[in-house]
């Protein structure tokens, strides 16, 4: 019997563990298509939600945050790179690359979500932060990476320019904050089990699948 899941994914735009963790849970729930089939909504997560709109050179963000020093930093960046290449994912950091604000993403991510769009936007944003690396506090790269994922640009401008789902998007991070969301990806199943980090697939796959199992046999007990 397949169990039906609801999956809350806790993560911000610019988290390259979460870019790894999605494709991870992807190809897991594909795998894993047998015992479980899931319903996956985006919730909202700052890394560094005092980022000023013009951001910062990720190298001295790193230095800052977490005092790596620059060959720490180029020894992350190489993981990620191949963590990524591993999920079909194409990561263009350099010492040169800047992090930036992702509250506004967060917002049109909300919106993406009333549409039924949302897990084709967020793989866009990825896209354009990660490879591309443009600047996704940028109002016309984020119309752009709405307009890649299916949705209605002049929509997708009229959400920014308006301030639309601002007190929605500050809601839902304080709720994750008050139910102990410190890093991001979470990966919360049915409001009652967390997987946290950039897994592999076989690892969501075990959990996925020891969920199912769990739950077949809560519902055959009961």
């Amino acid at each position: 019997m397949t169990q039906h899941l609801k999956i809350d994914f806790v993560s911000d735009v610019a988290c390259p563990w979460c870019v790894i963790g999605l494709r991870g849970l992807e190809q897991a729930l594909a795998n894993a298509a047998d015992a479980v089939e899931a319903d996956i909504t985006f919730q909202p997560f700052e890394l560094n939600p005092n980022m000023p709109a013009g951001g910062q050179n990720l190298g001295e963000h790193i230095t800052e945050k977490y005092g790596s020093t620059a060959e720490q930093s180029a020894a992350s960046r190489a993981m990620i790179r191949s963590r990524g290449a591993e999920v079909g994912f194409t990561f263009n950091m350099s010492e040169e690359s800047r992090i930036y604000n992702t509250f506004d993403a967060h917002r049109l991510l909300h919106w993406a979500g009333t549409v039924g769009r949302q897990q084709e936007l967020k793989h866009s944003l990825f896209k354009a932060n990660f490879t591309d690396g443009a600047n996704v506090s940028d109002h016309g790269v984020l119309v752009d990476a709405a307009v890649a994922a299916g949705l209605d640009g002049d929509e997708a401008r009229e959400v920014l320019l308006s301030g639309r789902y601002s007190e929605e998007v500050r809601e839902a991070e304080r709720e994750w904050i008050s139910r102990g969301i410190r890093s991001v990806p979470a990966v919360v199943i049915n409001g009652r089990w967390l997987i946290s980090g950039g897994q592999p697939a076989s690892a969501f796959e075990q959990a996925l699948r020891g969920i199912a199992a769990e739950l077949e046999q809560s519902s055959a007990g009961t």
